[in-house]
């Protein structure tokens, strides 16, 4: 029997037992169930623009912690794994420019490609060396200039982000630029799911966030489901500070003030008028979260008006009432909850592939 069983009716489903925010055995289950296999963020290709170019980073530090390196190999973008097969030494510290990956530990050499190249002091070892003393090389996809890849990939790239493909074919991608200076981490003091969930309905606008409630227009307010994603339509009030959305699109003639883009388990894309903020949930313990917000301007102009301004002060209303329900969810007279049928789709369907994916 599955973990957790959510009815496919709404009206009659319940929402999953508090174990899935308190239970630390769980809460290493989902580590390989969920994130492990799922498609994740890693950056975007200006992180290595040139030939050489070697980008290392851990891959959800604190929780997969799984150290990878990202290179420009003449001009063709690759994924390794950054342990060096010989003793597991870290190959490359910081980012750089390289002709080759070396181990400074003992010298052991790799190809840009990751393929074994040499090593000293192992003329003698039999059998030596095979395809694994090369680097992994783990899958990457692109979708305009953002790469993700997978650890263990349980179903193809498409099948995560498809959809959100094909619903914004028309933006142009080369125009969305990385600001750092405006991109930061959060801290929340709750369960990852918690802080999923909240983002998966806007039920909580009119009591939480009082000024996007002064731009959205709640009524139209919609939520479409995907396999394993979801969109939240988010409709301006007035005509300022909407899409210019070209005919093409199957949401013309409406005022959309924001695209909420979820994917499971922890990625979600918001496109503004002005471009793109990135928030990528990376749980860190059973009741901690990080939160990384990344923002890429397209429209200088545009910046931080509409639904897509004011984006810190609605993480910390968020965060708030996030961090309330992570101590409300350890009462002893709490277990379940049910949904709002209209209101609640998205974090049913959330609900729903947990179930899925635990059994």
């Amino acid at each position: 029997m599955p973990r957790f069983t959510i009815d496919a009716d709404i009206s009659k489903a319940r929402t999953p037992h508090t174990d899935l925010y308190t239970d630390v055995q769980l809460f290493h289950e989902i580590k390989e169930k969920f994130f492990a296999s799922s498609w994740q963020f890693v950056g975007d290709s200006d992180c290595i623009p040139t030939p050489g170019d070697v980008h290392p980073f851990t891959l959800l530090e604190n929780y997969l912690d799984e150290p990878l390196v990202l290179v420009n190999d003449n001009h063709a973008s690759r994924l390794l794994s950054n342990v060096c097969t010989h003793r597991g030494n870290l190959v490359v510290n910081e980012p750089c420019r390289l002709s080759h990956l070396r181990c400074r530990y003992h010298g052991r050499l790799f190809h840009l490609d990751g393929v074994f190249r040499s090593m000293p002091e192992f003329k003698e070892v039999q059998d030596f060396p095979s395809p694994a003393d090369d680097l992994k090389q783990l899958p990457l996809q692109a979708w305009g200039k953002w790469l993700f890849t997978s650890l263990h990939p349980g179903q193809p790239f498409d099948a995560f982000w498809g959809d959100l493909q094909q619903r914004l074919h028309w933006l142009p991608l080369d125009e969305y630029v990385f600001k750092p200076q405006l991109s930061r981490d959060f801290t929340v003091r709750a369960n990852w799911a918690l802080y999923c969930e909240n983002y998966l309905e806007g039920f909580h606008i009119p009591f939480v966030h009082a000024g996007l409630n002064t731009v959205i227009d709640f009524g139209n307010y919609t939520t479409e489901l995907f396999a394993n994603a979801s969109l939240q339509l988010g409709i301006a009030k007035d005509d300022e500070d909407c899409f210019d959305l070209p005919p093409e699109s199957p949401d013309y003639g409406k005022k959309v003030a924001a695209y909420y883009f979820f994917v499971f388990p922890n990625l979600m894309f918001n496109f503004y008028p002005w471009g793109l903020s990135i928030n990528i949930v990376k749980p860190e313990t059973l009741t901690q979260t990080r939160v990384s917000f990344l923002t890429y301007v397209a429209d200088e102009e545009k910046y931080d008006k509409g639904a897509g301004s004011g984006l810190d002060t609605v993480e910390m209303e968020d965060e708030e009432v996030v961090e309330a329900v992570q101590k409300g969810v350890r009462s002893r007279f709490y277990t379940h909850g049910r949904y709002s049928v209209t209101r609640e789709q998205g974090t049913h369907h959330f609900h729903r592939l947990i179930a899925k994916y635990l059994d």
